[in-house]
């Protein structure tokens, strides 16, 4: 996946406010206007895109280990959905084959399969499910230089909404369960498979036609399959409950300014005696502001908590980021982002990561299923472990196409 760059972390909520846009908008908002093959009451959308990358430290390691490549990267999807009045039924598959033509040994194939719902059984209440099935390989960052790392996932969640969504007050429940497990050959990875259960509630309460204050209590649990190896004769369990609590508030998504911005406090307890169990005070920001309707600025922020390794307990995450998208015409928009991450790591190296990525993308809609594409992305992270510094560029040209 030589174009994800600049990965966020993903909280229970986040997600499945994600799943819940994603099934509400209409197909054509987010495939841009491709054609559907109606089947019956069904609608099925194909897309394909094709990109060729120069990537010039696809490994994202120190100098001088650099590896750079042209990747080619064949993404075909398709999405099957219907409708029954309010309720709303969606399949994606998709799939991400990626060529290194210096270095085959890296060259892999994803695949993802989401399956979600949205129910409403009137108006006051209403339900939110999904899945995933993911099949992931990664050469960024990866464990070994041998090897790439190789995993699969599958989740399953649901968030279930009471109450009015004009009304004055509402309430949402969430329930999300994950189970990742490594693919490596031998050992290696398998201290990272664990399972993943999520609990959350969130409260409402409108202060204004388009802000509502929000209150947020969620509880994660990671139970780690295998003992992690310290050294030699030391083994570490990672098995832990992160707890979290959130006030702040949410901005409807018809105001020119909607998102959400919170702040609380976040307590990893580890099960085992003798851990150092951190807490800190959390904030998340995801805010979105459009002066105009064909141009828009979206400011992330997230200070939590992140999982740890064999190396470390956990790491502490700061992460701000700024983007803006903008149609200078009918056919033509630009994409320009900034991200600034600060990592803590929990270790005897006190390791301190601070990572910067910028990108460009430029789309020209050619016809209505036909657009072409130009990016550039940069990464450097800057570390006080030497072998964790690197720099990385990628530039990128290709075609989504559609019917």
């Amino acid at each position: 996946m030589p174009l994800n760059m600049n990965p966020m972390p993903v909280n229970l909520r986040q997600r499945h406010l994600l799943v819940a846009a994603l099934v509400i908008l209409p197909v054509q908002v987010l495939a841009g206007n491709p054609a559907d093959i109606r089947l019956g009451g069904m609608s099925l959308t194909p897309t394909l895109r094709l990109t060729e990358a120069y990537d010039d430290n696809f490994r994202e390691t120190a100098a001088p280990n650099e590896a750079s490549s042209w990747i080619t990267t064949i993404e075909p999807a398709f999405e099957l959905a219907a409708e029954d009045r309010l309720n709303i039924y969606r399949l994606r598959y998709a799939l991400e084959s990626d060529i290194y033509h210096s270095s085959h040994g890296n060259d892999n194939t994803d695949h993802h399969l989401d399956a979600n719902a949205h129910l409403e059984f009137s108006s006051r209440h209403r339900l939110d499910l999904n899945a995933g099935y993911d099949r992931v390989e990664s050469a960024a960052d990866a464990t070994s230089l041998a090897e790439n790392d190789k995993y699969h996932t599958s989740n399953v969640g649901a968030v279930y909404g009471l109450g009015i969504e004009s009304a004055t007050m509402q309430l949402e429940l969430a329930v999300d369960q994950e189970r990742k497990r490594y693919d490596n050959r031998g050992t290696l990875n398998q201290d990272k498979d664990r399972d993943t259960r999520s609990l959350g509630a969130t409260a409402f309460y409108r202060l204004a036609p388009k802000t509502r204050a929000l209150f947020e209590v969620s509880l994660t649990e990671f139970d780690y399959v295998r003992l992690r190896s310290v050294d030699s004769s030391t083994l570490r369990s990672l098995d832990s409950v992160n707890h979290s609590y959130f006030a702040g508030l949410a901005f409807d998504a018809t105001a020119k300014t909607s998102g959400t911005l919170k702040i609380g406090h976040e307590k990893k307890d580890f099960d085992a005696p003798g851990e150092r169990d951190p807490s800190l005070t959390a904030w998340h920001a995801d805010l979105t502001w459009k002066p105009r309707t064909y141009s828009a600025f979206r400011l992330t922020a997230r200070h939590g908590i992140n999982e740890g390794s064999n190396e470390e307990q956990f790491i502490e995450n700061r992460t701000a980021g700024l983007a803006w998208s903008h149609k200078w015409s009918s056919f033509f928009s630009s994409d320009l982002g900034y991200v600034r991450s600060k990592m803590n790591y929990d270790n005897a190296a006190n390791r301190e990561d601070i990572t910067d990525s910028y990108r460009v993308g430029l789309t020209w809609d050619v016809r209505r299923w036909l657009s072409l594409e130009l990016g550039y992305r940069y990464r450097e992270r800057d570390s006080n472990v030497a072998l964790e510094n690197f720099e990385r560029s990628l530039y990128s040209a290709g075609l989504k196409l559609s019917l």
